[in-house]
């Protein structure tokens, strides 16, 4: 995507269809003129008397406790520098976002329209009883470190600057796991600092608390090594200052154990790396360049620990690893503050994390293996969700021990799984998906690329590194659409009707052909049928020149699912292809089976179903909890209809034990485990929560999964094909271009899966 294109799509993502990220949603009733009288006047006025009585009581009958001020001046703005505050603003609202998707926490942004540092201190303590916590943010140093301490001391609710904090925490937890693996203690380790601000400073000051000498770090910023002598160095800057000749960064890192960059990019040399001592840790955090390149710094010296501050690189440095889950953890208990202590848990809770067994939902979003503690996995994934539990709960417990929590918690396992709730519906799986899809992009056909939509799904697949699209259609249309939307990449286009494709045309017409000419096609009706894009496309994918096929958005879902079945046809061993759904419900992801294909299985279809399903959930790294539903409950109905699914349920107890499914059941009952626990104890369900449900027809799945996407705006993954031979993947007519981007990263997952089996097959 071009300057231009970006440009226009940042602004448009910010203006439309409403502007800005965030807003306020209600969290009461409000439909009645009885709900609206305890919402406002009279109803109001008691929880008022409440906490005129009692001020703590705010905290019981308001949205206090769990909601956090994201204050700025917009004086030190990202990359932007010192913009004013309603420049800052989008970059408050993007924080505001952040807090909600990773901790379920609200916020309100405020923009200060000042650059005095005592006029923006007074104006924070003004406001600080709406709120339960201050995140200062993007403010300059060194006012950042005055307006930041004087916070503390004089409010009595958790403040921090996550500028200064949030990398020193992160990086902190990573030096602890690098030190380890290098075996080096922190007392003993020569440090060399690049970069004198904020972050450098508050780094540096964790570093000192985990161990490291001040004697043994050089810091150095734009202008050299911080000596005793300079004048302009700030009190803060002083302590790591040194007497002593001025040297120079490459003289300074020579047998240096650690390098720590917060500076600027290439700055350190694979001649500087060379020089430092046996298992160098270098956190080069500078972005979006490095201070080294990272596949520079690996191949200078394979004994290298290396972190960045970059997604695209392992062990990424990256504050949403800490500030959701401190401000979450020091919310919930009431402290007054975010102390040392609980910074240190934070540290200490992630360096642990890493050294734990990695959930497979985290190894499927970075298509690993099996992630492992290692030079390549020294601080946990964004991605991972046991940092809520893990780090929130350290940093609470942290804030009790340090007597400054006014509501300590007692029953842990209730709250851990409290939070574990909170995750919800932020789209993680969205992330997840895409990402994987990135680790190892595949070919795409889109067939249908004449469509603007369309064409835009695949920029964005190609522009996200998802995919490599390639676009059947009129070049001149196509071309002319690249245009309009920005799109200057140099992708492959193919027009199956022209005569330079009739070669082509010709071998998947006689390849085809050969698989249905005791089906009543003639030579003549395949090469016809050559010229239809989708089966042009199909014939892509069955003869290798593309890895997968995502198709659909202009055309009816029975139409265009015919030419798949007969060109590429069941994968072997499946009896039947289905379609699963993927919807990003408030619960977490729920998968809805089977959605697209079977009009009214019998009892085997819905094992084969069940069976698919749950393979499908574990790619995705869902451990499934099948409900199989209907209208009936355990027996209740002697109708065939939910005879088939008892049926059904009983063949797959007997024969597939390991899986956790029953039925028959009512959807109410599946979804509330109460009620389910109340009236069905001897369920397999019970105490479970389900995350897939497999239908008794075409008819309710898709009116159900249809239901959810239009009337409680829930975010639909699929129809994901399950039992194909081939990456083959159809839209729902009039799929959004997000459903079609989820779609196509699905495909390169599926393709990615299909190549993996293939390969160990041929071992």
């Amino acid at each position: 995507m071009n300057k231009d294109s970006k440009r226009r799509e940042a602004l448009l993502y910010h203006a439309e269809p409403t502007p800005g990220k965030i807003q306020v949603v209600p969290t009461k009733k409000y439909a009645t003129q009885r709900d609206l009288s305890l919402a406002y006047s009279p109803g109001v006025a008691e929880p008022c008397l409440e906490i005129a009585a009692n001020i703590e009581d705010v905290y019981k009958y308001t949205a206090k406790g769990n909601l956090v001020a994201v204050i700025s001046n917009g004086t030190a703005v990202l990359g932007l520098g010192d913009i004013g505050p309603e420049a800052g603003k989008p970059v408050m609202e993007g924080k505001g976002l952040l807090f909600k998707i990773f901790s379920d926490i609200d916020v309100f942004d405020i923009e200060i329209g000042t650059k005095d540092v005592e006029e923006f201190i007074q104006t924070v303590k003004n406001i600080a009883p709406t709120f339960g916590g201050i995140n200062l943010e993007d403010i300059k140093a060194p006012e950042s470190f005055e307006i930041e301490r004087r916070l503390i001391e004089e409010l009595d609710i958790p403040v921090m600057h996550d500028d200064q904090h949030g990398t020193a925490i992160i990086s902190s937890a990573a030096l602890i796991n690098a030190l380890e693996l290098a075996g080096k203690k922190p007392e003993d380790v020569k440090v060399v600092v690049s970069g004198a601000g904020s972050a450098a400073i508050a780094c540096t000051d964790l570093y000192v608390l985990l161990g490291v000498k001040v004697e043994n770090v050089l810091m150095f910023n734009s202008k050299g090594l911080l000596t005793k002598d300079n004048p302009a160095l700030s009190e803060l800057q002083l302590k790591y200052a040194v007497n002593g000749p001025k040297i120079e960064l490459a003289e300074a890192v020579k047998g240096a154990d650690v390098f720590i960059g917060l500076s600027s990019g290439n700055i350190l040399s694979s001649e500087m790396l060379l020089s430092m001592a046996d298992n160098p840790i270098v956190f080069a955090m500078a972005n979006p360049n490095p201070e080294i390149d990272y596949n520079l710094a690996v191949e200078t010296r394979k004994d290298v620990i290396m972190a960045t501050g970059r997604s695209d690189f392992p062990n990424q440095v990256n504050n949403v690893l800490g500030f959701p889950y401190i401000f979450r953890g020091a919310l919930d208990v009431r402290a007054t503050k975010i102390n040392e202590a609980m910074k240190m848990a934070a540290v200490k809770a992630l360096a642990s994390l890493a050294k734990q067994s990695v959930p497979e939902q985290v190894n499927v979003a970075y298509g690993a293996t099996k992630l492992g503690f290692g030079r390549e996995y020294i601080i946990p994934k964004p991605f991972d969700p046991r940092l809520i539990a893990v780090v929130a709960p350290a940093v609470a417990k942290a804030a009790m021990e340090s007597g400054i929590a006014k509501n300590p918690i007692t029953d842990w396992l209730a709250y851990e799984e409290r939070l574990l709730e909170r995750l919800g519906n932020d789209n993680k799986m969205v992330r997840l998906i895409a990402n994987r899809a990135k680790m190892d992009p595949k070919r795409i056909v889109f067939p249908e690329a004449e469509h603007l939509n369309v064409l835009k799904a695949a920029q964005i697949v190609h522009e996200e590194g998802i995919g490599f699209p390639v676009l059947l259609g009129n070049k001149e249309i196509i071309l002319e659409l690249k245009e309009e939307l920005g799109f200057v990449a140099d992708v492959e286009i193919i027009d199956p009707k022209i005569k330079e494709e009739e070669q082509r045309r010709d071998k998947f017409a006689k390849s085809y052909w050969s698989t249905r000419e005791r089906r009543g096609i003639s030579l003549l009706d395949a090469q016809k049928l050559m010229r239809e894009r989708n089966y042009f496309a199909a014939m892509m994918v069955n003869e290798g020149e593309a890895d997968a096929l995502v198709t659909g958005h202009s055309r009816s879902y029975p139409s265009v699912l015919k030419p798949m079945l007969q060109l590429i046809g069941k994968a072997n061993g499946a009896s039947l292809v289905a379609t699963a759904n993927m919807m990003l419900t408030a619960r977490g992801p729920m998968f809805l089976s089977d959605t697209a294909i079977n009009i009214n299985p019998s009892a085997e279809d819905l094992i084969n179903i069940a069976v698919m399903t749950s393979k499908t959930a574990k790619i995705f790294g869902v451990e499934p909890v099948i409900a199989m539903v209907s209208y009936s409950n355990f027996g209740s109905s002697t109708h065939q209809n939910a005879s088939k699914v008892r049926e059904a349920v009983a063949y797959l107890h007997k024969n597939h034990p390991d899986m956790v499914v029953d039925g028959e059941i009512q959807a109410d009952f599946a979804l509330n485990p109460e009620m389910l626990q109340e009236k069905f104890p001897f369920s397999k369900l019970a105490g479970k929560k389900v995350n897939t449900l497999v239908f008794p027809n075409l008819e309710s799945a898709n009116i159900t999964y249809k239901l959810l996407k239009e009337l409680y705006q829930v975010n639909s993954i699929g129809p994901i094909m399950m039992g194909m031979g081939k990456p083959v993947h159809i839209f729902q007519l009039g799929a959004s271009v997000e459903e079609m981007v989820n779609m196509a990263a699905i495909a390169v997952i599926d393709a990615q899966g299909k190549e993996l089996k293939k390969n160990k097959q041929a071992i």
